[in-house]
């Protein structure tokens, strides 16, 4: 098995780049990758890392609301973290064990991620979780 890397950048509307880029939010440092063991996020300073078969479930959503996606955040719904650039789409992320991402010390565990990377559903294709029922 080799551990080909296949990264996905974030897709930034041009109207929230100046925004997020004063909290270190830029293309260069906002992406996702993901290899045959691991799922990584980077979001300016946020990281969030995890085994790729800790990837349960995956769900296209949006469009958004601005004020419920752009920025890091936790989701009031699922307290799932939301790592958001753009109001176009993205995709949600359910994990079988919470992860740490958005505090540090990791003491504040998400069930999910929102992630707006550009192609959501090439993303989505990628870590397609096979139905075993």
């Amino acid at each position: 098995m080799t551990d080909v890397a296949t990264r996905f950048p974030f897709r930034f509307d041009p109207v929230f780049r100046p925004v997020l880029a004063l909290v270190g939010v830029r293309p260069a440092t906002a992406w996702v990758v993901v290899t045959d063991r691991d799922l990584m996020i980077r979001y300016g300073p946020w990281r969030l890392r995890t085994a790729r078969a800790n990837v349960i479930a995956v769900e296209l959503s949006g469009p958004y609301r601005w004020w419920r996606v752009i920025g890091p955040h936790v989701s009031m719904v699922d307290r799932g973290a939301s790592f958001g650039s753009s109001t176009a789409g993205g995709i949600c992320l359910r994990f079988g064990a919470p992860v740490p991402a958005l505090v540090p010390g990791g003491r504040v565990r998400h069930p999910a991620a929102t992630v707006t990377v550009a192609d959501p559903p090439a993303l989505a294709r990628l870590l397609a979780v096979p139905d075993l029922s």
